[in-house]
């Protein structure tokens, strides 16, 4: 196959000609590399690279292990960048700060390791936010990343590397991870999927649900189920993973016919919108009902100041073990939303916390109470479109100040606090020709069906195949 077919094909269709000895390892991994020395100059989204000859190497020994007959995994011979917030043990690992310029990993992250043990070849990294705060991608360490559909323009973030270098076929998958849309975001403004499973369905340390989750990224349902069924092994280490074993053999389009979908929109004019974005979310909503779905517009029954309000404690809370870099000689490395995220959370009192906590908890009894009269949500993945690359963040939104550096993204907010499945899959473009993005929200564990909607949504409407970047 030539290298602009084997880069178009994704990593459910890689792995099957992998496995079939179609095609080889060294081909494909060649292929995707050359494809980045082609096109990461222009958006910078894979850093920190690894050798070219010692890459190639490693998918010559996968080769030799399929000769074997004795194939790692899922994942055998495609070529990954690991996103850099998480540790991979011999790479760069910066979290885009100056803080932790010269930092190298000693150990992979629980979910690296089974990325690398299912026989992916590890590129580099792909690129973030500093520490991973704020849906921009730029950093003072690998500089910023733009957009594969316009170069003046952000491809958001945190996972903004991945997306962007998805959506130019750089990479066939991706990993991510999502606290406040970190997933959904990017997936959105590049036209691509980023999906952010259950709580606890990715098996992660520690005692404390905080509201980071990691997940998948791809140009198809297919792609991002493949990865998936990698990453959501229970892992009994994970004193809060979910020990049921996630079933993707076999996923399917969804029947809607009898379904009810919720549209809520801009929860009932809270949330300030760039225009057009309400009117491509409504546009796919209409979508699902093409094909037979009943849509019903919608607006949770809950106090969502007092939600937004929790979840800016939950957030303070997560940084306080960044609190070092509150120190004389590393403060001034630090962004300024970071030293805020910092304080915050120093100041914080155990009432404060106790208080969020009882926030969360009655959220989440709402959201379960929803579901038992709707089968999924949509709502707009971003309230803006791609803005400008230079601009950190956006400070206001058709006229309406935003209060804080994340504000702009409270749109997905409430189905972090609830810990729920969500598929962000495009929506279509402005007449700028820039991506935008819904957010495809299921009841708590039911992942496989959130998949199985958006399977259905991607053959009715084909975003990604439809409308590829300039020059694809």
């Amino acid at each position: 196959m030539s290298d602009d077919a084997l880069v178009e094909l994704g990593a459910a269709g890689l792995a099957g000609r992998i496995a079939a000895r179609e095609v080889s390892c060294v081909d494909v991994v060649a292929a995707h590399l050359d494809r980045i020395d082609a096109l990461n100059p222009a958006v910078n989204a894979i850093v920190a690279r690894r050798d070219r000859a010692e890459v190639l190497a490693e998918a010559a020994e996968r080769d030799r292990e399929l000769d074997r007959g004795d194939p790692a995994g899922p994942l055998h011979g495609i070529p990954m960048a690991i996103k850099d917030l998480a540790e991979v043990a011999g790479q760069p690992w910066t979290a885009g700060s100056p803080a932790f310029r010269d930092r190298v990993g000693q150990v992979d992250d629980p979910y690296v390791a089974r990325i690398r043990a299912a026989g992916a070849v590890l590129v580099g990294r792909t690129n973030v936010p500093e520490l991973g705060l704020g849906s921009q991608s730029y950093n003072p360490v690998w500089g910023t990343t733009t957009n594969p559909y316009d170069p003046t323009r952000t491809a958001g973030g945190s996972s903004g590397g991945a997306a962007a270098a998805l959506a130019l076929r750089m990479l066939p998958v991706a990993d991510g991870s999502d606290y406040l849309g970190s997933l959904r975001n990017p997936a959105a403004f590049c036209n691509v999927l980023g999906f952010r499973p259950t709580r606890g369905r990715v098996p992660q340390r520690g005692f404390v649900a905080q509201l980071s989750e990691v997940g998948p990224m791809g140009r198809s349902v297919a792609d991002v189920a493949l990865l998936l069924s990698v990453l959501a092994v229970p892992d009994p280490a994970a004193p809060l993973g979910r020990t049921d074993r996630l079933d993707l053999t076999d996923l399917r389009p969804a029947d809607l016919r009898g379904r009810r979908v919720a549209w809520v929109g801009d929860l009932g004019g809270r949330l300030a919108t760039e225009p057009g974005v309400l009117a491509l979310g409504r546009a796919a909503a209409d979508a699902l009902a093409g094909l037979g779905a009943e849509v019903v517009d919608l607006v949770p029954a809950f106090d969502l100041d007092r939600l937004w309000s929790a979840l800016l404690v939950w957030r303070w809370w997560g940084m306080v073990d960044k609190a070092p870099l509150l120190a004389d000689g590393v403060r001034e490395l630090v962004k300024p939303e970071a030293r805020w995220e910092i304080e915050r959370g120093l100041a914080l009192t155990a009432a404060d916390i106790t208080d969020a906590m009882a926030v969360r908890d009655q959220w989440f009894a709402e959201v379960a109470r929803l579901f038992g009269t709707v089968d999924a949500v949509l709502a707009p993945s971003a309230q803006v479109f791609p803005f400008p690359s230079d601009v950190h963040w956006p400070a206001e939104i058709d006229g309406r100040p935003m209060d804080t550096y994340h504000r702009w993204m409270e749109t997905v907010a409430p189905w972090s606090m609830a810990g729920v499945p969500v598929l962000g899959m495009p929506a279509g473009f402005d007449a700028r020709g820039l991506p935008a993005g819904v957010q495809l929200i299921g009841a708590p564990g039911a992942d496989r069906w959130v998949l199985e909607v958006g399977s259905a949504y991607e053959e009715a409407t084909g975003w990604v195949e439809r409308v590829r970047p300039p020059g694809l």
